[in-house]
Parts: C-alpha cells; sequence; structure tokens
C-alpha cells in the first residue's frame, strides 16, 4: 500500500482508502468525521451510490468504533434512522440545527440533521445544537462550517487528545482541531481535495496561538465551575 503522508504541526494527513489506513493506527480519543451519504452524488474520485455506501458503511462503523472512545457522524436523513438502528445501534441521536433559508441548501434540504453517536463524548452535547452559518468556498461540492465542526470536535476531545476524521474531505474538522489545539488524523482517498485540506490546515497552524483553546480544568468545586467547563 503506497500511501502519502503530510504532517503539519500537530496533524498527521494521510491520502489514501481510510479502511486500509485505519487499522494500523493504533486507538485515538474520538472519530468526528461526515462520510458520503449515498445519494447518488458524483464526487471527482468515486459515485456515492446507496449500495456502495451501505457497503463501505458496514465496514467504516465498526472500524470506528474499535480504535475510538466516542464516534460521532451524519446520517444523512431521517430515513436511515431504521438502517443505523438495525446494523449499527447507535447510543445517542443528536440533531444539527442549520436552519434555513440558505444555510441548509449547502449541505442538504432539511433545516435539521441528524448525527449518529457512539461512546460518550467528553463535554456534554445534549439532543440538538446550532452553529453559524457560514462556508468556505474551497473547492469541496459540500463542506461543513467551520463553527459546526469546532462545536463537535470541543465535545468529542479535550486539549490535547486526537480526534481522527477517516473522510476528511476538504479538512473543515482539521481546521477545528488547530484551532481548539486538539491532535488531528486525517484520512482522504481523493488527492485534490486532499491537496485542499493540506493546504487549509496549514494555513490555520499559521494564525496566531491566540486561537488555541486553553485546557479545560481538571477539577472543579462548584456548580458554577461546572457550568464553565461544560459551555
Amino acid at each position: 500500500m503506497n500511501v502519502r503522508v503530510e504532517t503539519i504541526g500537530d496533524a498527521t494527513l494521510y491520502l489514501g482508502d481510510c479502511l486500509e489506513i485505519m487499522p494500523g493506527l493504533g486507538m485515538v480519543d474520538a472519530v468526528v468525521t461526515d462520510p458520503p451519504y449515498g445519494i447518488g452524488f458524483a464526487y471527482s474520485s468515486h459515485d456515492d451510490n446507496l449500495a456502495d455506501w451501505e457497503a463501505m458503511m458496514n465496514n467504516v462503523v465498526p472500524m470506528c468504533r474499535s480504535i475510538a472512545r466516542f464516534v460521532i457522524m451524519p446520517s444523512c436523513a431521517i430515513d436511515r434512522m431504521g438502517w443505523w438502528y438495525e446494523n449499527h445501534s447507535p447510543d445517542w441521536i443528536v440533531a444539527w440545527y442549520k436552519g434555513s433559508p440558505g444555510h441548509s441548501a449547502k449541505v442538504g434540504f432539511n433545516d435539521w440533521e441528524p448525527h449518529v453517536s457512539w461512546g460518550r463524548p467528553t463535554r456534554p452535547m445534549h439532543d440538538h445544537f446550532s452553529t453559524p452559518c457560514g462556508f468556505d468556498d474551497n473547492g469541496h461540492p459540500c463542506p461543513k462550517p467551520i463553527q459546526y465542526s469546532m462545536w463537535l470536535a470541543k465535545r468529542s476531545a479535550e486539549h490535547g487528545q486526537t480526534i481522527i476524521d477517516p473522510f476528511m474531505g476538504s479538512g473543515t474538522t482539521g481546521v477545528a482541531c488547530a484551532k481548539l489545539g486538539r491532535k488531528f488524523i486525517g484520512i482522504e482517498i481523493d488527492e485534490g481535495y486532499f491537496d485542499i485540506a493540506c493546504e487549509r490546515i496549514e494555513q490555520a497552524y499559521a494564525q496566531p496561538s491566540l486561537f488555541i483553546e486553553p485546557p479545560a480544568p481538571k477539577a472543579t468545586q462548584g456548580l458554577f465551575d461546572l457550568m464553565a467547563v461544560s459551555a
């Protein structure tokens, strides 16, 4: 297996197939990813048809769960809920409110998008969340907002811990990790998107350190302290 590897700051990026790369990476703290949706979208490297998507996810989900304490990913549509429960029994469903108009049109057609998750996050997620609109027009057909990725990264792993995104795309999860002081492992099979991710993550690390979130306190004494750590 000939795999291109790039190291940028605390990020290690792999160009290749996640199913071939992940078994050799060892344990990580969390998987935060946005896999293909199986809706027939034509990416530059493959067609995202439903049959291939189901076969791929039946391999990817158990692998993610075997290497991480916590796993979260979008389920794309409400009608996939039965499939997820029948095949992989998620522990939690977390809904992302994308808002409208305009926001949802860029990343699907519903204002709400359910996320399936396994394990426990390091900070409370509750059953829904919302983030500000705003997309980086970076050449990827389905980018996620940076505030969305930062919200998930912040609650999935603590400062200094490692997040992996096996479907890295244009690298938004990696940018979020760079801003928040999380270590990052990204895997992308499409070389064009991989190059975009490398450039964006390198730019994120070049920004002043004031963007990096400081470590959260390890111990708290009162209710207000607990609320501050969870915010």
